[in-house]
């Protein structure tokens, strides 16, 4: 009786999840298949219409001749590993100092939060004021010490490390929300057991907070990893992939390709080699994360 119902609800919740499945298919498999399509295919428009020419790979020959592309893919590595790696920390030193405060936590998280809830127009039109030459808050601080004003987004050594801090500001309070949550699920009796043993502030954090938070900060690590290999608007907003190629993303020359060129043939091989890109990078990270669970 127990093994019938058992089959019964295991069916009844493979039923249950069908429409679920068929629209994840619906939404992402069949426009994953057209961006393949139509990366071997030149597309013009004729009469406005659009007319596809079966050119093969094509495409993917080019892609590596373009510089453009290279130096989107450079900056993009440097502006997701350097920006999530500073936000994962600066994230889990504010988790570690709100999670020890006994009162006002939650007025504490509601400042920390506030740059999430900014809508992404405002942050570049915030920003760019604030890092104006002539007249930028920025500027205008770092004048009262006696420096010399900066082209913060105008020049190729600044534009990539303003944008990066720009990304930092706005999404270091997703990572201190994760952070957060993992702090307040950590056994209190451990952490009380460490400082009755003695274990002072860096031995705690060392040996008992670093390793029961090493799974939240992966995965917060991870998930950022992802989010930002896709940045865009704040690109776009700030710098519009200058000076030169020095904040050049992938995701904004895929879509200068797509919408300014009107090579949407070639953009959908980009598209393409990317995707196919960093797929094989999340399994590589995926995989060796298993690897090092299974070693300890």
């Amino acid at each position: 009786m127990a093994s019938r119902r058992a089959t019964h609800d295991t069916l009844w919740r493979r039923i249950a999840l069908t429409p679920t499945i068929l629209v994840f298919l619906a939404m992402s498999i069949l426009p994953t298949l057209n961006l393949m399509a139509m990366s071997v295919n030149e597309i013009t428009w004729v009469d406005g219409k659009a007319v596809w020419s079966y050119v093969g790979f094509t495409h993917y020959a080019r892609l590596a001749e373009d510089t453009l592309l290279i130096a989107g893919l450079k900056n993009t590595a440097i502006f997701a590993i350097v920006g999530v790696a500073i936000q994962v920390l600066l994230g889990f030193l504010l988790a570690w100092a709100v999670s020890r405060i006994a009162r006002g936590r939650v007025l504490y998280r509601t400042i920390f939060i506030l740059p999430i809830l900014v809508p992404g127009i405002l942050i570049g039109a915030v920003w760019k004021l604030m890092l104006n030459y002539d007249f930028g808050l920025v500027n205008g601080f770092i004048g009262v010490f006696g420096f010399h004003p900066v082209d913060w987004l105008g020049t190729r050594a600044w534009a990539l490390p303003s944008v990066i801090m720009v990304d930092i500001w706005h999404w270091t309070p997703f990572c201190f929300l994760l952070l957060l949550a993992g702090f307040e699920s950590l056994p209190q009796d451990v952490q009380e057991a460490a400082r009755v043993d003695g274990a002072g502030t860096w031995a705690e954090m060392r040996y008992v907070l670093i390793p029961m938070m090493m799974p939240v900060i992966a995965v917060t690590f991870l998930f950022r990893l992802v989010t930002s290999l896709k940045v865009f608007d704040e690109i776009y907003l700030l710098t519009g992939g200058g000076p030169g190629s020095a904040t050049e993303v992938i995701s904004y020359t895929i879509y200068r390709t797509f919408f300014t060129q009107d090579r949407m043939g070639y953009g959908s091989a980009m598209s393409v080699a990317v995707l196919f890109f960093i797929s094989l990078t999340m399994i590589g990270v995926l995989m060796a994360g298993r690897r090092g669970r299974n070693a300890t």
